[in-house]
């Protein structure tokens, strides 16, 4: 399989993916990441963005990085989860950035369906998990209630905005960062939920406001158990961050330019 580039020099796409303790999963996630790339031809770089982490998760990536040229380390002290994708975004350098949760719960094949939507015109592509096989009742809860809280508090019209996997023109995702309010630093983005929801959120709100097109994109999905996520305390702390960004929005605080162009 051998996918089709637009006709420039320029790195096609830029796969981002987060990392902290991942030593375990890390080596078969580049593994698959690589395989994908080889067998689609995409002219990519791979970022690994690591959050400061404690096992050997670092020395990993750079044993690989020693015959993969298109494989980069970004090391950042541990920031929190918001300013790791935040970092890998805005040093991205292909046309199109992607970030993806190193447990790869969604296939890299599906990636593809991302970058077909920035290419038929979108410039925000948003997975939908189309399903979620094998996840706790207590999580599909979790999910329906903060699809309400979403849609009320901030911004409507999104059936999930907490896929870990999205993809955007580039300059569109810089454009949005320079606009956002919450997880800019990385003192700010490690005293709050771990798995920062309502950055998703508050970049989709951005987004839109400044006249963005974003599409929604089913894609297949699957739990896995190592999730790091605490229920009732991620809970309460990214609904104390949506009324922050609904706050903001009512207050003026965003001050939002128009798109570039």
């Amino acid at each position: 399989m051998n996918y089709n580039e637009p006709e420039s020099q320029q790195l096609t796409l830029s796969i981002i993916v987060p990392a902290y303790n991942e030593e375990k999963r890390l080596p078969s996630t580049l593994d698959r990441l690589n395989r994908f790339i080889r067998a689609t031809g995409i002219n990519c770089e791979l970022i690994i963005v690591d959050d400061g982490s404690k096992d050997n998760t670092r020395e990993i990536v750079r044993g690989v990085m020693r015959d993969n040229a298109s494989l980069r380390l970004i090391e950042n002290p541990h920031s929190g989860k918001a300013y790791t994708v935040r970092t890998g975004l805005m040093q991205a350098r292909g046309l199109y950035a992607l970030h993806a949760d190193a447990d790869l719960s969604t296939p890299p094949e599906e990636f593809l369906k991302l970058v077909d939507a920035l290419k038929s015109g979108y410039d925000v592509a948003i997975g939908s998990r189309d399903g979620r096989p094998g996840a706790p009742w207590y999580r599909l809860l979790m999910s329906a209630a903060w699809r309400v809280l979403v849609s009320v508090v901030v911004v409507s019209g999104f059936r999930d905005t907490q896929c870990g996997f999205k993809a955007y023109r580039t300059a569109v995702a810089q454009h949005i960062l320079q606009h956002t309010l919450l997880y800019n630093t990385p003192a700010e983005s490690l005293t709050t939920a771990s798995v920062a929801a309502a950055s998703d959120v508050e970049m989709l709100y951005v987004a839109r406001r400044l006249g963005y097109r974003i599409a929604e994109v089913p894609l297949v999905w699957m739990h896995h158990d190592e999730s790091k996520i605490r229920p009732m305390q991620d809970s309460l702390n990214a609904f104390a961050e949506l009324l922050r960004i609904r706050w903001f929005a009512i207050s003026g605080a965003y001050k939002l330019r128009a798109k570039p162009g």
